[in-house]
């Protein structure tokens, strides 16, 4: 399997072996557009791979703070409590860069910059930039996505573009 994400259309596409769409999900990217550098709080182009897969078997609208559950279910009661949070639900697939110098080591390390594919609140819109940098998308379609995508070296390859 295989991930392109393109930012001008807010859409995902998971494509199989043969390079075939199979699904295509709405996203929500950075609201500050694209970009490399740490502390941005933009979305990083070019291609990655996924690091690692956090929170399987989790249940659904799982909070997570620094890639942990934190045994909290959002609901938007709880999200009264925190109105300032960037929530993290569900899943997690954290990416790395595969290119040195543009999204490897140094300030522009996606994975030292944390940059996820993770769940977001119901109430949040999906085809719209939003996000702080990571790639947001809604739980029931990131469930989907997290059990036909691998990670590893040898694991899904995720291509970022405009």
């Amino acid at each position: 399997m295989k991930i392109n994400i393109t930012i001008a259309t807010q859409q995902l596409d998971l494509l199989d072996e043969h390079g075939q769409i199979v699904r295509q999900y709405h996203i929500s990217s950075a609201k500050n557009g694209t970009g490399q550098e740490n502390g941005s709080f933009c979305t990083p182009l070019g291609k990655h791979i996924i690091r690692a897969k956090i929170g399987a078997g989790q249940p659904v609208n799982t909070v997570f703070i620094k890639r942990r559950p934190t045994g909290e279910i959002y609901s938007p009661e709880f999200a009264a409590q925190f109105p300032r949070r960037d929530w993290i639900l569900t899943r997690i697939l954290w990416l790395c860069g595969c290119e040195p110098g543009f999204n490897r080591f140094g300030t522009v390390d996606t994975m030292r910059r944390y940059i996820y594919i993770h769940g977001t609140p119901d109430s949040v819109e999906m085809g719209k930039p939003g996000s702080i940098g990571c790639i947001r998308m809604r739980n029931s379609e990131l469930l989907e996505l997290f059990d036909r995508v691998s990670a590893g070296t040898k694991g899904t390859e995720v291509n970022i573009r405009r």
